[in-house]
């Protein structure tokens, strides 16, 4: 199978025109290095060519010779080429020069220039179903945050068929994987993790146990508001062992900085009731997928346990909603009040404009999603925050369509940039 095109090109091509240089920043395995190759005219692999320390020591420049765009993948492995990179820049004072790829960003003893005025920097993730051909794209992001109405049907898609898309993830080199080949690639992805790469990315052994059992509380609590103290509880139960709050902490930024989670930031209008707003994160992984592999999780299994299936489809649903939303210059949120009142998803344009959306696996809570949705739309302060241009519930499959109360509800087989 040949390279299959992703939404952010379109970006990248932006962004390099802009500037200098550009750094791709995004999990392991999330496909840069095959997108930054449409673009570049050379290529260098730091991590696979065996000159590259030898130059580093004699003569850095060296590795910067060659066509434009010239990409530098895993720059992150000679964090100092950043700053070669930087002077290169400013002696050729050109543009669409060099592409930076990195699954981690630099160790935090490195002293790094800002780059400001050098470089842009795009994030990517792992694919959404648009980019897998799962959606038709029908029903656009764009569309619904001007106030669109949707209308699309597509095919009939049973939970089983979610389930085996939610166990295989969007990384692009398992799209021709079956499902069984996908779930012991996932697992490996996760034992690598916890083995190799959370203790190289800061050059500091860590405990590939307590690791595991981290990775399993974030995966039993994903797509909620889990606090660092429930972390706690989960590791001493899955390990018998305690991990301090300052090592929970380490360890979560260690997983930041590999872009393994990608968390959901906390929502702040301005509303009419004196509810004060919760600023915790919501918990994802970079991929669900993950999720079902650190668990050690199959089918049958979560077939079992489809109350936990609806979590794991609300964590897919926010990472399809945060790449089609980085299209349209928008971020993904989530609201939650001390009342109880919640939104799952809350997608803003830096202009202004958003829309709200909550996540429904199945079709029999969508009386109680809109009525929870327009609560919340009737709270929101218009005097002070504009009001939404759509409030949508999203399931997994069927037809896409207004209800009555003007909610819209959209199939995620529909949903697109």
């Amino acid at each position: 199978m040949g390279y299959q095109s992703r939404i952010i090109e379109k970006e990248l091509d932006k962004k390099l025109d802009a500037s200098g240089a550009l750094l791709i920043r995004g999990p392991k395995s999330c496909g840069k290095t095959e997108t930054a190759k449409e673009f570049a005219r050379s290529v260098l692999q730091i991590d696979q060519d065996e000159q590259v320390p030898f130059f580093m020591s004699t003569d850095p420049k060296r590795l910067l010779l060659g066509e434009t765009p010239r990409l530098i993948d895993e720059w992150q492995e000679q964090p100092k080429l950043w700053n070669y990179i930087r002077h290169e820049i400013d002696n050729r004072k050109k543009k669409r020069q060099f592409i930076l790829t990195g699954s981690a960003n630099p160790n935090e003893e490195v002293r790094l220039h800002s780059g400001a005025g050098r470089f842009t920097t795009l994030t990517m993730r792992t694919m959404s179903w648009q980019e897998m051909g799962y959606s038709s794209g029908k029903v656009q992001l764009s569309g619904l945050l001007t106030g669109k109405r949707p209308t699309a049907i597509d095919s009939g898609m049973d939970v089983e068929l979610i389930i085996e898309r939610i166990m295989k993830g969007g990384w692009p080199a398992l799209l021709e994987s079956t499902v069984d080949e996908a779930l012991l690639l996932n697992r490996a992805y996760v034992d690598l993790l916890a083995e190799v790469d959370m203790s190289r990315v800061s050059n500091m052994k860590r405990d590939p146990l307590k690791i595991r059992a981290l990775l399993k509380s974030l995966a039993r609590n994903t797509a909620t508001l889990v606090e660092n103290t429930t972390l706690a509880k989960d590791i001493k139960a899955y390990e018998n062992s305690d991990l301090s709050r300052p090592t929970i902490i380490d360890y979560l930024d260690a997983l930041e900085r590999l872009m393994v989670t990608d968390d959901q930031p906390a929502f702040n209008p301005h509303i009419r009731s004196s509810a004060s707003l919760r600023k915790s994160v919501k918990r994802h992984f970079c991929d669900v997928s993950l999720a079902v592999a650190a668990l050690r999780l199959d089918k049958e299994a979560l077939l079992k346990d489809l109350r936990y299936v609806g979590f794991l489809f609300e964590s897919l649903v926010a990472h399809n909603l945060k790449v089609y939303a980085q299209a349209n210059d928008a971020e993904v949120f989530h609201y939650r009040d001390s009342s109880g009142l919640e939104v799952d998803a809350i997608v803003r344009q830096y202009s202004g404009a958003w829309a709200a959306f909550e996540v429904k696996l199945g079709t029999g809570m969508f009386d109680e999603a809109s009525a929870n949705l327009a609560k919340f739309a009737n709270n929101i302060d218009e005097s002070k925050t504009q009001k939404p241009a759509s409030l949508n519930i999203i399931t997994g499959t069927g037809m896409s369509f207004t209800r009555p109360d003007g909610v819209n509800v959209i199939s995620l087989a529909s949903l697109g940039k």
